[in-house]
């Protein structure tokens, strides 16, 4: 099969057409973010540049003094029989309470709606009343839902009332559809940028946490290699040492007893041996993570050691038989210790669910391909068998074991008699990249 379909599958890499597209909607997102971090240092600059729209759209009716009308009913402005004044004095409160529109959305809100529905009461129509649309955004892009809803509420009250009873309007449907239908469109437009914002935040939160997680697995990741770096040179390059500076010092005092002239030499390679191993021991406290001691670590166990275990589980009060055949000393340590950690999986649950009364039988033997290991018992069956429930962890251990070598894990019930049974066959010539250690999984 040609490599080409499963290229073309995954998706081939942008071309400088794609990429091109993609330009200006780089720019545009690059100039809203230097928006938005100007805004943030300067949040007056806003304020000002809204207060001079609302004043420079105000503005032309006002200077020259022309009557409007209003949309709906001819003769609603009764400026000539106004002061002056007053015009001016509706218009600069408007503009003047969009100021604090951010810090208090609400009662700006509210304000302005109240002094738009006052100079609307006296037949007064001026364009600063889009100060109550531009409010009423900034109530619902920022504010509480709750004042939200209030004032939204407020607003068409006031708005049904100077059509239906304050003002005469020749087609009060009409004029309630477009004025109620712009206060609709100012609080839509307003909790569509608020949604927006919390959807951006909370992509950005994801993203921080994101990074948070990926650099803890990082460390983890790196601790457990430390870990792993740690044991294999203790194992590997501590015990070598140790046999290394043994023979050294056995051979010097041979060397000595017979008056040999090397038996100086063969000190001085000791006590080098020991110096080095001193040096061992500071780079793996460096490099363990957990902050052990490098001292206390051990050669991994292996299948020499199972007899020691085998003791330890009789104490605690466990019967149990051992049998073995073929060479298993041949083993490589890797499945050496996969076959300690398995038969200690086992047995550790048998002593937790089997009962002091229960029996167990470890059985090992070994031909030139395979590793066939049982642990039977008379005891019931662990929490979480294969049968049913949550696995244990042990038992998942077991299998995780005997899958890096290869093999397969038979564990549940017997098939005769009552008791557990714990089959794992390894195969020899798969070799396990990383050997697994620690404690067994309860």
């Amino acid at each position: 099969m040609s490599p080409e379909p499963a290229v073309e599958a995954l998706g081939a890499p942008p071309g400088p057409g794609s990429l091109d597209a993609h330009v200006p909607l780089d720019r545009l997102l690059g100039a809203q973010q230097r928006l938005r971090d100007f805004d943030r240092r300067r949040p007056w600059v806003l304020d000002l540049l809204v207060m001079a729209f609302v004043a420079v759209v105000a503005l032309p009716e006002l200077v020259l003094g022309g009557t409007s009308e209003g949309p709906f009913q001819p003769g609603i402005d009764a400026r000539a029989e106004l002061p002056g004044f007053v015009p001016y004095a509706f218009t600069a409160a408007l503009v003047g309470v969009l100021w604090w529109r951010r810090r208090h959305p609400g009662a700006v809100a509210l304000v302005a709606s109240f002094i738009v529905f006052a100079q609307w009461t006296i037949g007064l129509w001026q364009p600063a009343a889009i100060s109550v649309l531009i409010a009423l955004y900034s109530l619902a892009s920022r504010g509480r839902l709750r004042v939200l809803a209030w004032v939204t509420a407020i607003v068409v009250v006031q708005t049904v009332i100077v059509v239906t009873v304050v003002r005469e309007v020749e087609q009060p449907m009409l004029g309630l559809f477009f004025m109620l239908g712009t206060v609709t469109a100012a609080g839509a437009l307003g909790l569509a940028v608020r949604i927006r914002r919390l959807y951006t935040e909370a992509l950005e939160e994801r993203a921080r946490q994101l990074e948070v997680e990926r650099d803890q697995r990082e460390r983890l990741i790196a601790s457990t290699e430390r870990s792993r770096i740690a044991r294999e040179m203790h194992d590997i390059l501590g015990h070598n040492l140790s046999v290394m500076v043994t023979l050294a010092d056995g051979a010097a005092t041979l060397a000595d007893k017979r008056g040999e002239p090397s038996a100086g030499a063969l000190r001085m390679l000791g006590d080098t041996g020991r110096e080095a191993m001193d040096e061992l021991r500071r780079v793996l406290g460096v490099l363990r993570a957990d902050g052990r001691d490098p001292r206390s670590l051990t050669p991994q166990p292996g299948v020499a050691d199972l007899d020691a275990l085998l003791e330890r589980v009789r104490a605690a009060g466990l019967t149990v038989t051992y049998r073995t055949s073929g060479p298993l000393h041949l083993l490589g340590s890797g499945i050496q210790l996969t076959v300690y950690r398995i038969v200690q999986e086992a047995l550790t649950n048998t002593l937790k669910h089997a009962g002091p009364s229960a029996t167990a039988g470890v059985a090992l033997s070994a031909d030139s391909d395979r590793v066939h290991i049982s642990i039977t018992d008379t005891g019931t069956a662990p929490t979480g068998d294969k049968t049913g429930g949550d696995p244990g962890h042990g038992l998942i251990g077991i299998r995780q074991r005997a899958a890096l070598y290869g093999g397969a894990a038979t564990i549940g019930p017997r098939g005769h008699g009552a008791g557990w049974e714990v089959d794992v066959v390894l195969d020899r010539g798969d070799a396990a990249p990383v050997p697994m250690n620690g404690a067994h999984p309860s």
